[in-house]
């Protein structure tokens, strides 16, 4: 299966910049899975949806401002060679540096992504913030570019990364981060800090949409999976199966693995919100014969046309990049044709693409 199977065409236009003020104003594309027919409708209609014994699941994951911005000087052992004031400064290079996914609590290790990236090597020493309150060394180095850094101990190291990281919007969207972003780039159900980038589909909830789910006595459930690389990460391979995806956190609680448990044993819909979700659910059953357990893990499940599905029965999801492995997962629940199809729908109806997009229901 080739990657370029999955390309579309995607004028820039639509590309959403800017969040709607009103969440559950998106629009909401409803796709029937069986049928292969659409509906264009509003998100706010999305409880409608539903049916009465379904169990909606969502991922409570917490984006941090994650992309920091500083100043490289260089190895340690270079910096105290250099005598000339003149090449000291020269080694003063400014960089960015996107954490992804830490490694261990103490001192902070973290795998991250870095720019300019060639120029960034091991045993370098990296420095952020007004003096220099956070400082980094480069450990390792990925096959890709990413780079292991490890950060001096300090007191209190995510109070400092809250107030001078900034929010890691993705690079599609062409302007700095805003302080309206801190709000909007998170779901209103975020709990568990970790995620690197927000789990898209579940922008659209407001307070009253959820109370509405309640007032409706819909189930629902959390899990948590950090988004980090493994969701965003660009296919690099011509051909789909050779790709192999970044392991992510996730953790199950026992509350929601008996809420899931007891869904299915029922026979009722598991309505999974994102594709950080589905990726989690399925994941996990295949790790425990078809039964979700409370446990902590790595997911790392690349899901393609010709996956089958487990565990989730309807998706809610937002319009993907092409060539990307969320698209091919869409494609996977969809159906390749199905799904390309609705996006070309999506693309004649002016529907807003991306993060800060409109979304897609498939049932």
């Amino acid at each position: 299966m080739l990657v370029s199977d999955f390309h579309y065409d995607l004028p820039e236009e639509l590309i959403a910049q800017e969040p709607l003020a009103d969440r559950s104003a998106s629009r909401l594309l409803q796709v029937n899975r069986a049928t292969g027919t659409f509906a264009d409708r509003k998100f706010r209609e999305f409880p409608d949806l539903l049916r009465p014994d379904d169990l909606v699941v969502f991922n409570n994951t917490r984006v941090f401002p994650a992309r920091l911005y500083g100043r490289r000087s260089g190895s340690r052992s270079q910096a105290v060679s250099q005598r000339n004031p003149a090449a000291r400064e020269f080694l003063r290079g400014r960089i960015e540096v996107l954490l992804t996914k830490q490694i261990s609590q103490d001192p902070n290790e973290w795998e991250c992504l870095v720019r300019p990236g060639r120029k960034i090597g091991i045993e370098e020493h990296l420095f952020f913030g007004e003096d220099d309150e956070l400082e980094a060394e480069v450990i390792a180095r990925g096959t890709f570019g990413e780079r292991r850094v490890r950060f001096a101990p300090t007191e209190n190291f995510f109070g400092k990364i809250d107030r001078i990281g900034h929010v890691p919007l993705p690079p599609y969207i062409s302007r700095a981060d805003s302080a309206s972003d801190l709000e909007r780039y998170q779901t209103v159900y975020a709990r568990e800090r970790g995620s690197v980038a927000a789990p898209t589909a579940g922008l659209h909830f407001t307070p009253e949409i959820l109370a509405q789910l309640r007032d409706r006595a819909i189930e629902s459930a959390e899990i948590t999976l950090h988004v980090g690389l493994g969701t965003f990460q660009p296919v690099r391979t011509e051909v789909v199966e050779q790709h192999k995806l970044h392991s992510e956190r996730y953790t199950i609680s026992e509350e929601a693995a008996d809420a899931i448990n007891r869904a299915l044993r029922d026979s009722r819909r598991i309505v999974a919100i994102g594709t950080t979700t589905v990726r989690t659910l399925e994941y996990a059953a295949r790790q425990n014969a078809g039964e979700i357990l409370p446990e902590s893990g790595e997911a790392n499940l690349f899901i393609y046309p010709g996956f089958e599905f487990r565990m989730v029965r309807a998706m809610l999801t937002n319009f993907h990049l092409p060539q990307s492995t969320l698209l091919m997962l869409v494609c996977a629940f969809g159906g390749q044709e199905n799904i390309l199809r609705a996006y070309r729908h999506a693309v004649d109806q002016r529907y807003r693409f991306y993060s800060y997009g409109d979304c897609m229901f498939l049932e």
